[in-house]
């Protein structure tokens, strides 16, 4: 069920009827939609769709299934490319062979977890671009990922083969109020504007969290089956998000903790105190990519700069993990 989303729908149906290729971004926290999105705007309109997950740590795997994407989409089966450029080749080929005259929407969904180490990722996806694809009219290509501040370094960012490359971008934020009341009436689980302000200082506006609602229950009891209960579908949450997201979650981990703590925030000197991190470049990394994924915020305290910029923790679930889930946890499966 696709709620809301109509300025973002228009601009892929736009980028779709364009005169021209387009490489487009979508971008936002994880749970937030992205992938629903696309899929419920271009449906069976695909030309090539491959996704990367965290469960594959290496790069042959990764160009295995690829292949096996290609092969589904139309190309011969057997063949399997030895390196990314050749696998952008095949799908180079893919495309001059094909016979539809129309757009050829290509969807790679979390790219970032196509780009190991050494694994030329980056660099093949250039030369498609460059070279090939940014040359004709019927392209649309579509990068997709949770971890916002990769999309953001690599592709928006970028300084080198694909800098301004990127020619649209859809940064993908929750739903706001009036959304979710949509959202849950359609579910049957109409809330009183009182109980939709406290579901979303709980769910933040996350489709995929909001989907969970049970309309047989009360706010409370659907808090507490899931979130709380030994079983429920969100009690590990908080941590298979931030290791989705991020290499040495932990230390992610210890800077949400000590900001959700906090909830003015903490300056850097104050993090490094607390959470036990050195005050060096990992810090900067951390406090940089969680600032853009989306999670915190960093703001100067008014009229006082002196004492740097302070680091607040934005993230709904996660201040909620941090005040009731993480407390609860050891001792009683039921607080809430």
């Amino acid at each position: 069920m696709l709620v809301g989303r109509k300025k973002e729908q228009k601009q892929l149906l736009d980028y779709y009827h364009a005169d021209r290729s387009d490489f487009v971004a979508v971008y936002g926290r994880r749970r937030v939609g992205k992938t629903f999105l696309v899929r419920e705007v271009f449906a069976d309109k695909f030309f090539f769709f491959y996704t990367g997950t965290t469960k594959i740590r290496t790069t042959a795997q990764n160009l295995e299934r690829f292949g096996d994407a290609l092969n589904q989409y139309g190309m011969p089966a057997g063949e399997v490319p030895v390196s990314w450029m050749k696998a952008f080749d095949l799908l180079r080929d893919r495309i001059k062979a094909s016979r539809n005259k129309g757009k050829k929407v290509i969807f790679i969904d979390e790219m970032p977890w196509l780009d190991l180490p050494k694994s030329g990722f980056l660099a093949a996806l250039e030369y498609f671009w460059n070279s090939f694809a940014s040359a004709r009219k019927d392209i649309l290509l579509i990068a997709c990922g949770s971890a916002s501040s990769w999309i953001t370094k690599k592709l928006l960012r970028d300084h080198g083969g694909l800098h301004n490359r990127v020619t649209g971008r859809i940064h993908l934020r929750p739903l706001t109020l009036n959304e979710c009341e949509v959202y849950l009436a359609a579910k049957g689980a109409g809330l009183s504007r009182y109980d939709l302000i406290e579901s979303s200082m709980v769910f933040g506006g996350i489709p995929y969290y909001l989907d969970y609602f049970d309309s047989r229950y009360s706010l409370a009891a659907n808090i507490d089956r899931i979130v709380f209960n030994e079983d429920a579908p969100l009690r590990d949450e908080f941590n298979e998000m931030y290791a989705s997201l991020f290499k040495n979650s932990d230390d992610y981990i210890r800077v949400v903790r000590a900001l959700g703590d906090k909830k003015k925030g903490l300056t850097r000197k104050e993090i490094v105190e607390t959470s036990g991190l050195s005050n060096g470049g990992m810090l900067s990394d951390i406090l940089e990519n969680l600032e853009l994924s989306g999670f915190i915020r960093s703001y100067y305290a008014y009229p006082q700069k002196t004492n740097g910029a302070l680091y607040q923790l934005i993230d709904s679930f996660s201040l909620f993990d941090c005040a009731f889930l993480y407390p609860a946890r050891p001792t009683n499966r039921h607080f809430w």
